[in-house]
């Protein structure tokens, strides 16, 4: 597996790593047993970056990723996030990054996940309400506490990771970034790359769309969150099939997957973006583990220009009331 450093402080991580978010939560009924044996299995294959937060499940997916770490700690890289704050009923209490909340929640991430240390911390939202100079402030004391070792913000905009990289060292921003999410290349990849920060790619097979599994939302779990989110409403999704259907015919040209195809484009774009695909099934993990040695040639990229430039995805990747709290 291909490895690269996150940031200038040189944390390094495997290219391709693992979103456990749907393990717990989100994207239908949970299978504890079936998700603690991909995590085992994304190890084995060098896929060691582990991606959580305290908001999936809420607090299971830590409590699960714990599991899955005994006796694997020094093996892998482990991400968490704050910010998102939530009960222990799902309740959705808004976001914050008050100094006394960053350092209770790392003290809770620590205990679920049974680790002495995270490896890299996320601010999973900003929280505009705090100055971030606030916030940074308060995960820089983590790290010279030993509780965490490198610090990353998500879907911050480029005036706050400015700001934030000014207080301590950023190592890595993570934002939603595929082939029908390309917003990241206006201002983002300019700004953490003049900053050398690490791009950490979320959801780059398009939340599994691009993958071609469902044709329909019938085949979406009843309680899978994406029956909710824009672009898998019934206009967009017939809409974004048409990208899909040109997606498997390049894919199907190279003697590859549509999801194989769409995270090595997502790897190509540039050196130092790392991408976290989400799934609880093994064959899966298999067939993307390869994927960062899958090549392009310039004819190749430019037919992917065409087929998938920006904004070609139908709907908003999120309802308007949820897109309030990125990018800030």
């Amino acid at each position: 597996m291909d490895r690269m450093r996150l940031g200038a402080q040189g944390l390094e991580v495997s290219r391709i790593g693992l979103g456990c978010m749907g393990m717990s939560e989100f994207y239908g009924d949970a299978d504890e047993a079936g998700s603690i044996a991909a995590i085992h299995r994304a190890i084995e294959l060098g896929l060691t970056f582990l991606d959580t937060a305290d908001m999936y499940g809420p607090f299971k997916n830590e409590m699960l990723v714990g599991k899955a770490l005994s006796g694997r700690r020094e093996r892998v890289i482990v991400a968490t996030k704050f910010g998102n704050v939530r009960g222990e009923d799902g309740s959705w209490q808004g976001i914050s990054g008050k100094p006394d909340y960053v350092r209770s929640a790392c003290d809770a991430s620590l205990r679920r996940l049974g680790v002495d240390h995270i490896d890299l911390y996320y601010q999973h939202r900003v929280d505009t309400n705090v100055p971030i100079e606030d916030t940074v402030g308060a995960m820089a004391e983590l790290v010279r506490a030993g509780k965490v070792r490198y610090l990353g913000l998500s879907e911050a905009a480029p005036a706050t990771i400015r700001r934030a990289h000014a207080i301590h060292p950023i190592s890595a921003l993570q934002t939603e970034y595929s082939l029908w999410t390309r917003d990241p290349e206006a201002e983002i990849f300019d700004t953490v790359e003049a900053l050398g920060i690490g791009f950490v790619a979320y959801s780059p097979l398009g939340r599994g769309f691009l993958t071609g599994r469902w044709k329909s939302l019938d085949d979406l779990a009843p309680n899978d969150f994406r029956r909710f989110m824009p672009r898998f409403s019934e206009e967009n999704f017939q809409k974004n099939l048409e990208l899909v259907a040109h997606v498997h015919a390049l894919a199907a040209a190279k003697g590859v997957s549509a999801a194989q195809l769409a995270l090595a484009w997502v790897l190509a774009r540039k050196p130092f973006i790392a991408a976290i695909p989400g799934t609880t099934k093994v064959r899966h993990l298999e067939e993307l583990a390869s994927a960062s040695s899958v090549p392009f040639s310039p004819e190749e990229l430019e037919r992917i220009e065409q087929i998938a430039p920006h904004g070609v995805a139908s709907g908003e990747r999120y309802h308007p009331a949820s897109m309030a709290s990125v990018n800030r």
